[in-house]
């Protein structure tokens, strides 16, 4: 469970990390109270990146101004997430940018110093400007102070950075995170240092060991979070996708795939559902599997849920097995109805369980290498079949979200 940046800010704060003045704003009106002096900075408050250059951060120096901006943020979806808050800060002025993080390495199964003297990172090269520490023993501040020598800082430095690593650590530990990061850390002209924006993972295996992130995670909307429910069908977890109540799931070949779907079904007033990344394997897989192996056991899942009306695929490029992408779709398309079933309460009060329809199978793939598969599944659909296949991602949303609003009726 990642939490949001004015939760990571407030964890900071209490810890002795140093942040700048800010105020969690609910509405708009909000601003009309502002504690904080102008100008400052309002920042959409969703688990997603990029968030600046997708509009999410504005920079504004009056109260009239502050309203008419938080309320187009509160309206602007970010890789398909509306934000339930913003945040309002203090605006600083920094000279130099810096890196940090404390991350438990898996394959160690040890903690692991983190930094770098610059804070627009290039991840593919990320490797060989990453200086890192292994926390090997017990910790005590000389892993701390090592990790700033050999980030190369001088001077004062040197001290204040060992500090704020240190409490990272301290919080790290307390709360029984997987990752806590500064991204950046500011270092103003007089060498004063500030907690510009930070990252907090929590293992979701330690999430019932405190009521605080228990009762955090319980109000988070649209990320998984191990609950019952989802365990049960074993289809999403944080690395592999998003869970949303709406009509349309989305399955896509990559990350990008498919927040790029959920933006665009968002931005056409559609409602999302289960979202599902094939790049990944499922956390709940216990054998490797293949990506035709995701696909058919998405496709399972998504139809047996009750929710799901339109199912809306967008593979772009490339996918690994494409040559049995047309007897995935055949097979699916031709399902035994008797065979997927819905839970529904009896008038008995007992479980029945009823066939359900198939929704309908959007297919928006977009690249050369699926001409053959858009020739294949063309001669094999039948007009009873609920199958639409298109190449452009706009007409493959607007057909979703109005499939969305219309009952099937179609039986096979």
């Amino acid at each position: 469970m990642d939490l949001l940046e004015y939760q990571v800010k407030e964890w900071f704060g209490k810890v002795g990390i140093p942040v700048l003045p800010s105020q969690r704003i609910d509405h708009p009106t909000d601003l009309k109270r502002l504690k904080i002096r102008y100008p400052i900075v309002l920042k959409s408050q969703v688990q997603a990146g990029e968030r600046e250059k997708a509009g999410g951060v504005r920079v504004v120096e009056t109260t009239i101004d502050a309203i008419a901006t938080a309320q187009n943020i509160f309206n602007l979806p970010i890789w398909g997430q509306l934000p339930e808050v913003l945040l309002a800060e203090s605006k600083y002025d920094a000279q130099k940018e810096f890196y940090l993080a404390v991350v438990l390495d898996t394959a160690l199964c040890r903690p692991v110093l983190l930094g770098c003297t610059e804070a627009n990172i290039e991840w593919e090269t990320a490797g060989e400007k990453f200086q890192h520490v292994v926390v090997e023993q017990e910790f005590s501040p000389f892993y701390a102070r090592r990790l700033a020598l050999k980030m190369g800082l001088q001077g004062a430095l040197i001290q204040t950075v060992s500090d704020i690593v240190e409490k990272m650590y301290q919080l790290f530990v307390q709360k029984d995170l997987d990752l806590v990061e500064i991204h950046p850390l500011g270092v103003n002209s007089a060498g004063q240092v500030m907690a510009l924006n930070g990252k907090v993972s929590v293992n979701k295996q330690a999430i019932n060991r405190h009521p605080e992130i228990a009762d955090m995670a319980a109000k988070m909307v649209g990320l998984l979070h191990g609950d019952k429910k989802s365990k049960s069908n074993g289809l999403l977890s944080r690395w592999d996708g998003i869970e949303m109540q709406g009509k349309i799931c989305i399955i896509g070949n990559g990350k990008g795939s498919v927040l790029t779907t959920l933006d665009e079904v968002v931005n056409a007033h559609g409602n999302p559902g289960k979202c599902v990344n094939l790049r990944h394997t499922f956390m709940s897989d216990t054998t490797q599997t293949t990506f035709s192996d995701r696909l058919i056991n998405s496709l399972t899942n998504l139809v047996n849920d009750q929710n799901t009306q339109v199912i809306l695929v967008n593979f772009l490029g490339t996918i690994p097995q494409v040559d049995q992408l047309p007897e995935i779709i055949t097979q699916f398309l031709h399902s035994d109805r008797s065979k997927i079933t819905s839970g529904v309460s009896a008038s008995n009060g007992n479980k029945s369980h009823q066939p359900l329809n198939l929704p309908w199978l959007i297919l928006r793939l977009a690249g050369s290498e699926f001409n053959h598969v858009r020739e294949e599944l063309a001669a094999r659909k039948t007009s009873d079949q609920l199958l639409i296949v298109v190449e452009n991602l706009d007409e493959a949303v607007k057909e979703a979200v109005r499939l969305a609003k219309t009952p099937v009726t179609k039986k096979r």
